[in-house]
């Protein structure tokens, strides 16, 4: 996979998440996500308890809740979505603070909310405690499509240096004093996303022919082999099985 590779979204430390096997932690956030979206919608209690799971893993870490609070904003498409569902969805109608809204849009308001919301929050735990290049690792020791994990890392290592070429070109625009401002600059940053785009593409025939010539047959070399102990896992295991219960209890009382 070669060097490590940092993001905004992973914060450094020595907690006991942080020492996990990536691959232990992919495993436990995907069931416990699996374990959320199984439990009824009208187990209110249930999300509630998952809420606090989360907020202790989170504290286990490290994790500011600020930080996490700033990465769930990624959501708010979402968000948008199940305001407007009560108002748009048919079936029974209740009042609320003055307003006909459905009941079952309510509810599925509801369940998107509350189930995105603690998949979201999952998810941004798992990549603030776990770099990008362990998760590919972990992704590896997982089993899946080598393939898929090899285009998954040049799309993380190349997706900056494409970035990295447009500021280059921005400033250059910049320099040489322009200013996009109406439909009259459109031609030059057309002109712009074009000259990227044949960069870009020589650049991947570049890369391409450099793999080659170092022997590259399809797949990379396993340079760290990634392994769990049973403690790990059982650890790494605390967060789906209580989850697991959790439902259980919610699915038998609903």
């Amino acid at each position: 996979m070669g060097a490590g590779h940092a993001h905004t979204l992973y914060r450094a430390g020595r907690s006991p998440v942080h020492t996990l096997p990536p691959h232990c932690k992919i495993a436990a956030v995907f069931c416990f996500v699996l374990v959320v979206v199984a439990t009824p919608r009208e187990a209110l209690w249930a999300f509630g308890l998952y809420g606090v799971l989360l907020a202790a893993v989170a504290a286990t870490a490290r994790i500011p809740a600020g930080f996490l609070l700033r990465r769930l904003l990624i959501e708010i498409p979402f968000v948008a979505f199940a305001v407007l569902m009560p108002f748009v969805a048919e079936g029974a109608r209740v009042d609320v603070l003055g307003l006909s809204l459905s009941e079952s849009g309510l509810w599925g308001a509801w369940n998107i909310l509350a189930k995105g919301t603690l998949g979201v929050a999952a998810s941004v735990i798992l990549a603030s405690t776990t770099e990008l290049r362990a998760l590919l690792l972990g992704l590896q020791r997982l089993r899946m499509p080598p393939l898929l994990v090899q285009i998954a890392s040049f799309m993380i290592r190349y997706g900056d240096v494409i970035t990295d070429e447009m500021r280059r070109m921005r400033i250059a625009r910049r320099s040489r004093g322009f200013e996009a401002r109406g439909v009259r600059q459109w031609g030059v940053l057309a002109k712009s996303a074009g000259a990227l785009f044949i960069r870009s593409y020589e650049r991947g025939e570049r890369v391409h022919l450099a793999m080659l010539s170092r022997g590259y047959t399809g797949t990379m070399p396993v340079i760290d082999e990634v392994t769990a102990s049973r403690a790990q896992w059982t650890y790494a295991a605390a967060l789906p099985l209580t989850a697991l219960a959790v439902c259980l209890t919610g699915w038998m009382l609903t």
